[in-house]
């Protein structure tokens, strides 16, 4: 029977791909009447601003990280604008729900990475989830068809930036505000960002325009919120598969709001894709389980032989 604990960390995770979905609506929205660069700035330094208003109370930006974690920190940095570079532009040229779908496979490319780069093993069998979780990739790039979008691509290398993005924030160090990592992030996004915006034309900000990155900050900032509180709650492997909630999110918006109607190719991609995440999930799940029950019953050698060998050593 599922526990109050993960069905509360599931509905949250749930909410949580709602905000990060709605923040790419309101981003896709805004980019007719403001560049890229120029609303990805914009956006960062209100999503500071709601950080550091979360952040007065609990006392987490006054911190001093180590050198180990200010380079960690400066790679988070680099992958967050290069994934947020990379998928907006596929949004702003491409339908919402196929831009989603091709990076439902970063937990594939992370599970790959980790492997190549970290030495994590992983088995044959997530080995042949990552093989046919990047074919269903393919199939909704369709490299060479005649519905083939040159966009796709950037939604892919936006995949190569997040998972970057999280290797980064694996080797920080335990004592690493969250919300510290966050801030940093955002602000450097934003100075980054603005700095490009200001070689270009700067377009005037209306209150529609202004609204809109209103809001898709404060929808970021839900979604973070919400991940963060899920994660913390439930079990990681009841709690993870929900994270696939946001491609329901990007085909319902993308049909209301743009008129988007994604095509029998990309929803079998999809669901190759999210099928082939859910296996990965379930497969970390299960060898973590045996982990935790090898070191059980080692622990329990151990103090069995610590018991019997104490009455030897009396008799010595």
């Amino acid at each position: 029977m599922v526990s109050s604990d993960n069905l509360r960390g599931a509905f949250f995770m749930a909410i949580a791909m709602a905000g990060f979905c709605l923040n790419d609506t309101m981003m896709k929205l805004v980019f007719a009447d403001l560049g890229l660069f120029q609303a990805i700035g914009l956006r960062g330094l209100l999503l500071s601003a709601l950080i550091v208003v979360l952040s007065i109370r609990r006392n987490q930006l006054l911190y001093r990280p180590s050198r180990q974690d200010c380079f960690f920190l400066g790679l988070r940095v680099i992958g967050e604008i290069g994934s947020a570079v990379c998928f907006l532009s596929a949004i702003y040229h491409m339908p919402l729900a196929n831009a989603t779908a091709i990076i439902q496979a970063i937990p594939l490319a992370l599970t790959l990475a980790a492997a190549l780069i970290l030495g994590e093993k992983v088995g044959w069998r997530r080995y042949s989830a990552i093989a046919v979780g990047f074919a269903g990739v393919m199939i909704i790039v369709r490299p060479g068809a005649e519905g083939f979008s040159a966009y796709s691509l950037w939604a892919v290398a936006a995949v190569g930036f997040m998972v970057l993005r999280d290797l980064s924030t694996r080797r920080f160090s335990p004592g690493l505000p969250s919300l510290f990592a966050a801030f940093i992030t955002a602000l450097g996004t934003a100075i980054f960002a603005g700095a490009v915006a200001l070689t270009r034309d700067w377009q005037p900000v209306d209150l529609d325009s202004f609204g809109l990155l209103c809001a898709a900050a404060g929808f970021l900032f839900f979604g973070y919120l919400f991940s963060i509180k899920a994660m913390r709650i439930g079990e990681v492997a009841v709690v993870s598969p929900f994270r696939y909630t946001i491609m329901v999110w990007a085909i319902v918006l993308g049909i209301v709001v743009f008129g988007e109607i994604p095509d029998a190719w990309t929803l079998t991609g999809a669901a190759i894709v999210v099928g082939m995440g859910m296996y990965t999930f379930y497969r970390e799940h299960r060898l973590m389980q045996r982990a935790a029950a090898h070191d059980i019953a080692a622990s329990a050698v151990q103090t069995a032989e610590g018991v019997s060998a104490g009455p030897r050593s009396a008799r010595h």
